[in-house]
């Protein structure tokens, strides 16, 4: 399946809206938009299209409808010496 998006489960167009999910799927702008109902997916590539134009990134990045860039989220490991450590 080269160059092609692998299609989930298409959302059609209907009354000028993308999604045609029951219960709605979240706005592109909302923010729980990650809850939106995946129709398009490059696992290789690292993503995802959900139905409300956002697109999300394995790592956690997102790129929404309007062109705004998320950078995916910073997780600090936990240091095996911090202020409290002690010291024998």
């Amino acid at each position: 399946m080269l160059g092609l998006i692998m299609l989930l489960k298409p959302a059609l167009v209907a009354k000028g809206t993308v999604c045609s999910h029951r219960p709605r799927c979240p706005n592109g702008l909302a923010p729980d938009r990650t809850a939106a109902w995946p129709v398009g997916r490059r696992p290789e590539q690292g993503w995802s299209l959900p139905c409300n134009g956002a697109v999300l990134f394995d790592d956690g990045g997102q790129l929404l409808p309007d062109g705004q860039a998320i950078s995916p989220p910073v997780l600090q490991a936990p240091g095996r010496f911090g202020p409290q450590s002690c010291t024998a």
